[in-house]
């Protein structure tokens, strides 16, 4: 009995520990002086939105948030090829982060109060937002689109600024970009509205599809890195480039490279 108390109270032990902090059992993510040791960046990255992160015709990745992982790999470790880039879904880009397996993610990850409680967010390196495309030639401003209909995803914000924008409008969910688009070749939609940078690439892929001037939202896309005081020279060092390159222009000749807003 006094045995099967003590193992009890052993695992009692390790739980809180685990829970509160004091014990971590998984990998630390790298501070910058590691990170300078090993010589490299481990950088979480999306491969299929257009023009941010995507897959070109040999299977490299490419765009804007692509680019920006391998300058910040430049200009800390001296080298633009010293940085690994790992694929990620949407619903892995802060597990990612705050799990140890990466050393941040740029991965069009929008800087909110709510995920700033689990991580830390750099400055802004691109302001996102919602937008709407359409195909109809017709169509030229939002209200244009009064009394029509407009597809949105499914339980995304952008239906809330929709419904403050354009609130005549009739809304059709769907449960992707490509039904989106499938919604409005068809015929059963006159356009759809979603985030501006995914709208941009795929108005590169189908030029026939136009997006309205007006952006509804701003959204500032940050780069995800891991809470703590012993990553403060990580967070310190991107922030200071991301600053230095939106004042020297660099960001900004990037974004009009990659064809966004």
């Amino acid at each position: 009995m006094n045995q099967l108390h003590l193992v009890l109270s052993a695992t009692f032990m390790i739980i809180c520990c685990l829970f509160y902090g004091e014990i971590d059992l998984v990998a630390s993510a790298a501070t910058m002086a590691e990170i300078q040791q090993r010589g490299y960046l481990t950088v979480a990255v999306k491969d299929n939105i257009r023009p941010l992160g995507f897959r070109d015709e040999n299977g490299n990745l490419q765009g804007l948030e692509i680019d920006l992982a391998k300058r910040l790999a430049s200009d800390l470790l001296g080298k633009p090829d010293a940085v690994k880039l790992q694929s990620v879904v949407n619903s892995d880009r802060l597990p990612a982060v705050f799990d140890h397996q990466v050393d941040m993610a740029i991965a069009r990850v929008t800087a909110t109060e709510s995920r700033s409680r689990i991580v830390s967010f750099s400055v802004p390196y691109y302001y996102d937002g919602t937008a709407i495309v359409t195909k109809n030639t017709a169509i030229k401003k939002l209200q244009d689109l009064a009394k029509r209909k407009i597809a949105v995803l499914n339980h995304s914000s952008t239906i809330s600024y929709i419904k403050y924008f354009i609130p005549n409008a009739e809304l059709v969910g769907v449960n992707s970009y490509a039904q989106g688009r499938e919604q409005i070749e068809s015929g059963k939609v006159d356009a759809f509205a979603a985030d501006v940078s995914v709208l941009s690439g795929w108005v590169q892929e189908y030029p026939q599809y136009q997006i309205l001037p007006t952006k509804l939202s701003t959204e500032p896309l940050s780069v995800v890195m891991p809470k703590g005081l012993q990553y403060d020279e990580l967070r310190r060092g991107i922030n200071e480039a991301i600053a230095r390159y939106t004042t020297t222009g660099w960001l900004k000749e990037r974004t009009n490279y990659w064809g966004l807003e």
